[in-house]
């Protein structure tokens, strides 16, 4: 192993080389780089992200699903009839659920952002929280029970996956 000329020796070496790293210099950040970054800081612009993406994803597995879901009157329907409701049903599924996904993820993302800023921290708290704001709104409708099982729900849904993707150390 060649040894680099330009790095010093190690404390208490012999003036060998051969154990030492070279340290790469840090580089700042262009203008345009610190821009995009508060850009994306903004509660806003992420929760609109989010619902974007939440929403396509919706939409893909409506696609998916209404594809899986088979005519009751398999047996005394044509082809093209079987084509035509299967092409309806997929149309809405998928417009239902790109919807669920839109509202789900706007809802989490805004309701995270809020509290990691309240909060001036980045912590699983934050996610628990999100996603019992999320739960609760998202099963509001059936009433309060509902609303609270879903809070419960959604926010153990939401710490589990945080954990296993370990997104905050």
């Amino acid at each position: 192993m060649a040894a680099d000329s330009s790095a010093e020796p190690a404390a208490g070496s012999s003036g060998s080389n051969e154990g030492v790293t070279k340290i790469e210099p840090i580089r700042m950040p262009t203008v345009e780089e610190m821009r995009a970054q508060e850009v994306w800081n903004n509660c806003a612009v992420k929760s609109v992200a989010s619902g974007v993406m939440g929403g396509g994803l919706g939409l893909m597995m409506g696609l998916f699903l209404g594809a899986l879901d088979n005519p009751i009157m398999h047996d005394t329907m044509t082809g093209r009839q079987q084509f035509v409701f299967t092409a309806k049903q997929m149309g809405q599924r998928s417009w239902s659920s790109c919807k669920t996904f839109a509202v789900m993820g706007l809802v989490f993302s805004a309701a995270e952002c809020i509290v990691e800023k309240a909060r001036a921290k980045h912590d699983t708290v934050n996610t628990a929280v999100a996603g019992c704001v999320t739960g609760g709104s998202m099963s509001a409708r059936g009433g309060p029970k509902a609303a609270c099982i879903g809070c419960a729900g959604f926010a153990t849904f939401s710490v589990l996956i945080e954990k296993f993707f370990d997104r905050h150390t």
